[in-house]
């Protein structure tokens, strides 16, 4: 695999970091390192170093803004592609937004504000990239990311892929995918709308997670899937679990289905925890939890 690194790094034009910690770039600050971390510098960039990746068999994973990720501690041999260069934005005719997967949700939902454009309020406080809001079919306050998606790009066995809402597969955080397929940007499409009311909206959200979910220590977001007609930080909570704790992570005091880093916390403690949830949950409710978190590497 190491011949096979040099290939890739030879063609990069962006930037590349080799051993590089995961825990440098998750929001749970926890993860061993991958063989190499690679930023590529545009979507031909990626798509080159996507096809070396594919031509000598080097496994990968696409970090988003490192939320929704839990790296496991002996880390990931083989790369980690962060797509936080591909962060175009733009505002086209028809109340429609050609969005970058590196643009992050805090952004695209300034602009949305700014253009009078509503429809995507729900993901204002919702951390991370928009492109991990694609891959996950992010959501809040009964709206879904790829519900507004008029059309989505992807770089799938290394071509340049562009599909209409219609022809993709997806549903509660959830969006089907080829193996090694990568989300690099989508077209949105929103309505017209007063700024005034957009900005009041996204205020009301940010309260509500304010309010919610401010936990205060670093997390991942929600760790588990909801259940169909069911809250998993209600099924966690009745579970006895509120301030659980093994090693350095813990469930939050404030949010049941946030597990948070208290310090010191390893991979490895959150899925002692998280396993420890998913058995007393099962045990008290019957509800089998799924995570939401995306688990990648080795033991």
């Amino acid at each position: 695999m190491l011949n096979g690194l040099e290939t890739v790094l030879a063609g990069l034009r962006g930037e590349a970091r080799r051993n590089e910690p995961m825990a440098r770039h998750t929001s749970l600050k926890v993860g061993g390192p991958v063989a190499l971390y690679l930023e590529p510098a545009d979507l031909a960039d990626l798509q080159n170093a996507l096809a070396v990746l594919r031509k000598e068999q080097i496994p990968y994973f696409v970090v988003g803004g490192g939320y929704n990720l839990l790296v496991r501690d002996g880390g990931f041999r083989g790369c980690a592609i962060s797509l936080k260069r591909l962060d175009q934005l733009l505002l086209l005719p028809g109340q429609r937004l050609e969005v970058g997967a590196g643009v992050s949700n805090a952004r695209l939902c300034k602009t949305a504000a700014e253009s009078a454009l509503s429809g995507i309020e729900f993901l204002v406080g919702i951390p991370g990239s928009f492109g991990g809001a694609l891959t996950m079919n992010a959501g809040a306050h009964g709206g879904e990311t790829l519900k507004r998606v008029e059309s989505l790009v992807t770089v799938r066995s290394g071509k340049v892929l562009s599909r209409t809402s219609d022809e993709l597969d997806f549903g509660y955080r959830h969006l089907t995918l080829e193996p090694g397929e990568v989300v690099v940007a989508a077209t949105l499409q929103l309505a017209e709308g007063e700024r005034s009311s957009v900005e009041t909206t996204m205020k009301d959200f940010l309260a509500h997670r304010g309010g919610a979910q401010k936990v205060g220590f670093p997390n991942a977001g929600s760790f588990f899937k909801n259940p169909p007609r069911q809250q998993a930080w209600q099924l966690i909570d009745q579970a006895g679990l509120r301030g659980y704790q093994v090693g350095g992570a813990q469930v939050s005091e404030v949010h049941t289905n946030f597990l948070v880093n208290r310090g010191g916390a390893s991979a490895g403690d959150f899925l002692k925890l998280a396993a420890l949830i998913k058995e007393k949950v099962l045990a008290v409710s019957g509800a089998e939890l799924q995570e939401e978190v995306r688990i990648v590497g080795e033991d």
